[in-house]
């Protein structure tokens, strides 16, 4: 797992909504929407970060009947650490 050396204004920003709950999982249009990162930024992000191990994703049915599943992700222990190094905290 390769330790990123310098974070982009987009992946802070997403760090920093984790870090807010970093044991929440999160949709992307949720992510979308707090962090005003559009999906053709936002997931490639998302999937580099979990390809890295910072976060978890997991597939979940819908609630409601017909509709997709959705991704939803959340900070491993890796990622912890990394959101409070990056955000600052």
């Amino acid at each position: 797992m390769a330790r990123a050396r310098h974070a982009s204004a987009q992946t802070r920003a997403v760090l920093e909504v984790f870090d807010s709950a970093p044991f929440k999982w999160r949709y992307g249009l949720a992510l979308s929407k707090q962090t005003g990162l559009k999906s053709g930024t936002l997931y490639p992000l998302l999937t580099r970060l979990a390809g890295q191990g910072f976060l978890e994703a997991a597939w979940e049915r819908s609630e409601h009947p017909g509709r997709p599943p959705r991704k939803a992700y959340r900070l491993t222990a890796l990622g912890r650490t990394l959101a409070r190094e990056r955000t600052g905290d």
